[in-house]
């Protein structure tokens, strides 16, 4: 039986804390920053959570190791 292999992509995207939510980085904080403002920017730095649940699952099995 071969090794279980993660979705690459997912990995690079998501992390699972240790409550089990999956934590990843927030959109529209990548470029064309100089438009937005840095109450905007400030916000965006913090991290977003996956708030549904069956969304949540299928990233926790894509990116099991």
């Amino acid at each position: 039986m071969p090794k279980m292999k993660s979705k690459r992509a997912a990995v690079k995207r998501f992390t699972v804390t240790k409550s089990g939510l999956v934590k990843h980085k927030q959109m529209n904080s990548a470029h064309i920053l100089n438009k937005k403002t840095t109450k905007r920017k400030r916000r965006l730095r913090a991290p977003g959570f996956v708030s549904n649940n069956k969304e949540a699952a299928t990233i926790r099995i894509l990116i099991q190791k």
